[in-house]
């Protein structure tokens, strides 16, 4: 399957390759001097001074982790698909989308993203597209097969017009054709009659659909997705049995049909093929308003993948990517003469499924007639049960990995410490749209269940820094580290948000005075590391609120999924606690729809992430009204305190809107009574503290 014609290739972004590396050399000086006068100087005997170093010594450590992915950016991948063999040659691709809750995830949602799979740009006898519904649901089995009828008429239309954007609801609410020149009396007939279309030579074959019920009990463990997407392995692997996979989730549709050409442009390139394991497209939203307050874009997460780029490649990320079936079988390790009971020790008892693995990725069953053998029924009943997986490697060597609940970087991790490669690439027309959470709760629930999976790897023995750095390089292990040990930002957070504001009160000086030369060290730090953020802004596109929103969101994920998600995972180790999986809520609330477009916080969150906000919110605001009173009454240094007094500002400036949320608004959206009295009360305590301590 491999050419010789180079499909693809990437260019070293060099300007930033110098900015990267000059600030790293600069950055990482200051942070040496800081630490000295920390050691050195302060009073490390006092427990203030000794905290405030953990915070300094916890985020310098995690910056210096995030160096690695910004060593050598590789901003330009191009592809040329029309180099590609001629469609009878192309490999097979399977599409796996996966859904569990038809009340979180809507059914008409999930089935945009089934038929924008099916018209992909792709030879229709080579595609197949597999629909794991783990809640079982009967309204999502009815829905399927509506689905296809509607295809049977979507998928040709698509095909003669060549319509880019292959999601019916998408592309009939945004005027595509408008844009895309199609003025002919023709298609306008056809637009609005879709039922009369068909192929110009006739052919409305259809690429092949199959949907997927597990059997789960509550008794067994079903590992949640990355279960799911076993499942899908086995079965599709009796069936269609392709050797490249696109992994969907049920939100996220095919918004460039020509997505799968492009990926292929990597897996067939002879120069890359052999080692790499998957391509991973950008998780681009739709949904985003101009003001994206909750950071819904992860904007911060996509600049660090093009440096991965440079290294290894990125991370596998949940969605959006065309993996390798050969890599999540790990049949390099196995031989010609390998023993059948070994086999079956890895990949079960099925022998009809240890035959389809030696076919070389061919197609297992060719007609619908074998495909509905009994024998064959049978057969994929067995390897869709949950219990197949006990006693073999599945979740541990083979397909994705059960350890922790981000299956999608545990199982990256561990395909790029077998050796394999991977490979970001970003078109200029995104190829696929998802739906980011436009509520604070949905945000903050989201991001606790993603920390808990980081967390489980961090604290166990695949650790990246013991576990990667003895399989891959330091550099790769680093940038995995860095996204392990992220909720640790809790702790760091914490001990800045309620020491230096306590300190304050009591007059406590924990930085140097204004005369003091290394108080230049601090501020040049400060100033460095909000540069750096801020050109990393620029650079991608954005404005200066996208800077402020990030940083009021980075606090709330801090103070609240970080900290719940640590506390779960070591609540996990003693046995107090069991894992656990809940989907986000993709549906629509239109009046938190309406806040979110006029960029209007939603507070209606749960009160375990609101009352820690609000409480932190009061401290600092009553810390530095108190502390900026004494030091204008002159009852404190004020050479030494007001350096500190600018942190309780800080906070209280970027975080206005909740002030805004618990004193001033009175919509749906506003915090409730209940959490600002509970905040107000704990809040009295904290500061209490610091009076009678």
């Amino acid at each position: 399957m491999e050419n010789s014609v180079s499909l693809s290739d990437c260019h070293v972004k060099k300007k930033n390759l110098i900015i990267n590396r000059f600030h790293f050399f600069i950055h990482g000086i200051s942070l040496i001097a800081l630490l000295h006068y920390r050691i050195t100087t302060s009073s490390l005997t006092r427990a203030p001074h000794v905290l405030i170093l953990i915070s300094e010594l916890i985020l310098s450590s995690i910056w210096l982790l995030g160096q690695a992915s910004y060593w050598r950016p590789v901003v330009t991948r191009t592809v040329y698909p029309e180099r590609l063999p001629r469609d009878e040659k192309l490999p097979g691709i399977d599409v796996f989308v996966c859904t569990a809750d038809p009340s979180k995830e809507p059914v008409l949602q999930v089935m945009n993203t089934v038929i924008s799979a099916l018209a992909l740009d792709y030879p229709p006898d080579k595609l197949h597209v597999y629909l794991s519904d783990d809640g079982g649901s009967h309204v999502t089995f009815r829905a399927v097969k509506r689905a296809w009828i509607f295809s049977e008429m979507w998928v040709p239309f698509c095909r003669k017009y060549r319509v880019e954007n292959p999601c019916p609801e998408s592309y009939f609410s945004s005027g595509e054709e408008e844009s895309a020149g199609f003025g002919c009396s023709e298609f306008l007939v056809d637009k609005y009659n879709i039922e009369v279309i068909s192929d110009s030579n006739g052919d409305r074959k259809l690429p092949l659909l199959v949907y997927v019920a597990r059997e789960k009990r509550p008794s067994r463990p079903h590992n949640f997705k990355a279960g799911a997407i076993n499942v899908l392995l086995r079965i599709s692997g009796m069936i269609s049995n392709s050797p490249y996979i696109l992994v969907l989730d049920c939100d996220f549709y095919c918004n460039d049909r020509s997505s799968a050409r492009q990926a292929m442009c990597f897996h067939l390139d002879s120069n890359l093929s052999e080692k790499i394991a998957f391509v991973q497209f950008p998780q681009t939203f739709h949904n985003i308003s101009d003001t994206d307050i909750y950071d819904g874009k992860l904007r911060y997460i996509w600049p660090k993948f093009e440096g991965l780029n440079g290294l290894r490649g990125p991370f596998l990320s949940g969605t959006c990517f065309y993996i390798k079936r050969e890599a999540l079988y790990g049949t390099r390790k196995f031989h010609d003469d390998v023993d059948l009971l070994r086999v079956k020790k890895y990949f079960g008892s099925s022998d009809e499924f240890i035959k389809s693995i030696s076919r070389n990725y061919k197609p297992s069953y060719s007609n619908d007639k074998k495909f509905l053998d009994n024998s064959l029924q049978n057969e994929l009943h067995l390897l869709a049960s949950c219990s197949y997986d006990n006693d073999t490697k599945w979740g541990k060597e083979v397909g994705f990995r059960y350890f922790a609940v981000v299956e999608d970087y545990f199982t990256g991790l561990n395909l790029h410490c077998e050796g394999w490669t991977s490979v970001y690439y970003e078109p200029s027309r995104p190829c696929f749209l998802g739906a980011s959470p436009i509520s604070l709760g949905e945000l903050l629930v989201q991001h606790t269940r993603w920390n808990v999976g980081l967390s489980q790897v961090a604290l166990s023995r695949f650790s990246p820094m013991i576990y990667g750095t003895m399989r891959m390089s330091v550099f790769q292990s680093m940038c995995y580290a860095e996204i392990a040990y992220s909720p640790l930002y809790f702790l760091a957070l914490y001990i800045l948000a309620l020491v230096p504001q306590l300190c304050l009160l009591q007059g406590i000086p924990l930085y140097p005075e204004i005369s003091n030369p290394y108080l230049l060290v601090f501020l040049f730090v400060v100033l460095s590391s909000q540069a750096r953020h801020l050109q990393d802004v620029f650079s991608t596109g954005h404005k200066i609120q996208a800077w402020s929103n990030e940083h009021r969101i980075w606090m709330m994920k801090s103070l609240t999924c970080y900290f719940y998600a640590t506390l779960d995972v070591i609540m996990e180790k003693f046995g107090l606690k069991n894992n656990s999986f809940v989907p986000t809520n993709k549906v629509v609330d239109e009046e938190q729809a309406k806040r979110y477009r006029m960029g209007v916080y939603d507070f209606q969150a749960p009160a375990m992430f609101m009352v820690p906000l609000c409480t932190l919110y009061i401290v600092n605001v009553a810390s530095f009204v108190v502390g900026i009173g004494k030091i204008i009454l002159g009852g404190g240094n004020s050479n030494e305190m007001v350096v500190q007094a600018c942190i309780p500002l800080f906070v209280a400036v970027l975080n206005f809107p909740l002030l805004e949320g618990m004193v001033s608004r009175k919509d749906k959206g506003r915090v409730s009574s209940f959490v600002s009295l509970i905040s107000v009360l704990i809040a009295a305590v904290v500061l209490s503290f610091a009076f009678l301590v």
